[in-house]
């Protein structure tokens, strides 16, 4: 399977994600539910955040900012590299 194919398209994402928030909000889900939630939340932001980082890089490519240029994949973010 493909990373396109398991990967849940950006609004999808965005719309579960919502919902996630309004569930936690209403205060009704005992602790290990909530704490789903909260670990699901977090993989589709790092899921969104990627896409949002593929978008930016493919629109400077598509700009010419560097017409040889190809997106890279980025690593998770070093404290210690602003």
């Amino acid at each position: 399977m493909s990373d396109e194919e398991k990967a849940p398209d950006f609004e999808a994402a965005i719309k579960t994600l919502e919902g996630l928030v309004e569930q936690m909000e209403r205060g009704d889900l005992s602790l290990e539910q909530s704490l789903q939630c909260f670990e699901k939340g977090i993989r589709l932001t790092r899921e969104c955040q990627k896409a949002l980082t593929e978008a930016e890089q493919r629109v400077e490519i598509l700009m010419g900012k560097d017409a040889d240029a190809e997106p890279e994949p980025f690593g998770e973010a070093d404290d210690d590299n602003p």
